[in-house]
């Protein structure tokens, strides 16, 4: 968590300062950030002159904000998409991946080996940099969240760890983008936001598509048991978090 400041915040702070002449802190995290979700809880109430009014704004896998401005705002600093998306937009010409604007960088993480492919050919065709998440952040997402997922399962259904396999997809069980957008934002802010995550029995999956359905593989209400330990503030019910000279930052969610 700690090199999270120069393998993601620097980068993009250097690609900022080089294209658009802004004042930065390099070495330094943001002071107000946002991660902007999909969930379709977004469309219940407009939040978006609070979400463009943070330093960083991050959206996910390649959301439509257009026509969605008054729910969901207009300013976008970060783009996180899992690899998947980088792939669909690797067929097109030009690797045309960047629905807000060119000069967003686009930071993801691997679904699989071969799309590495993507990164090189995709990096070299944009203005703004594509940063791949590096393999530690991974491994720290996989574990907390299977970790919470465990506990959950055992307290809600009161059946063996053994059991949790099959409900969950078994190898195939994977954090969210969400889970992960989330974890980097604790690493390079001083203060979170979390908007449109969570989910009500009226909203779609999506608040840009018609998706109702969650993934098996995805255990959302998981995530949402850690994401509210995170708003809680004691990093000592957090596993794995507990890193030598790391502080967890404020950390609010709208809901």
């Amino acid at each position: 968590m700690s090199q999270l400041l120069r393998l993601v915040k620097d980068p993009v702070d250097r690609h900022y300062v080089k294209s658009h002449n802004h004042t930065v802190e390099i070495g330094k995290p943001y002071k107000t950030c946002a991660v902007v979700g999909n969930s379709g809880i977004l469309l219940n109430q407009s939040y978006a002159s609070l979400i463009d009014s943070h330093d960083m704004v991050m959206r996910l896998n390649n959301a439509r904000i257009r026509s969605f401005e008054h729910y969901v705002g207009s300013k976008t600093t970060l783009s996180f998409v899992n690899s998947n998306i980088l792939h669909a937009c690797a067929r097109r010409s030009g690797c045309n991946c960047h629905p807000y604007g060119p000069n967003v960088p686009i930071i993801m993480y691997i679904c699989q080996v071969v799309h590495l492919m993507d990164v090189v050919m995709c990096d070299a065709n944009q203005v703004a940099p594509v940063i791949v998440t590096d393999a530690r952040l991974d491994t720290l997402c996989a574990r907390i969240v299977k970790y919470y997922s465990l506990r959950r399962f055992v307290e809600t259904t009161g059946r063996p760890l053994e059991e949790w396999s099959d409900a969950h997809e078994g190898t195939l069980f994977h954090y969210s983008s969400g889970m992960q957008a989330i974890l980097l934002a604790v690493g390079i802010c001083e203060k979170v936001s979390v908007f449109g995550f969570g989910k009500s029995p009226t909203s779609r999956h999506h608040y840009h598509t018609t998706q109702r359905a969650e993934l098996r593989l995805h255990d959302y209400a998981a995530e949402y048991d850690f994401y509210m330990d995170l708003a809680a503030q004691d990093p000592h019910v957090i596993p794995f978090l507990n890193e030598a000279g790391f502080s967890l930052p404020l950390v609010h969610i709208y809901w």
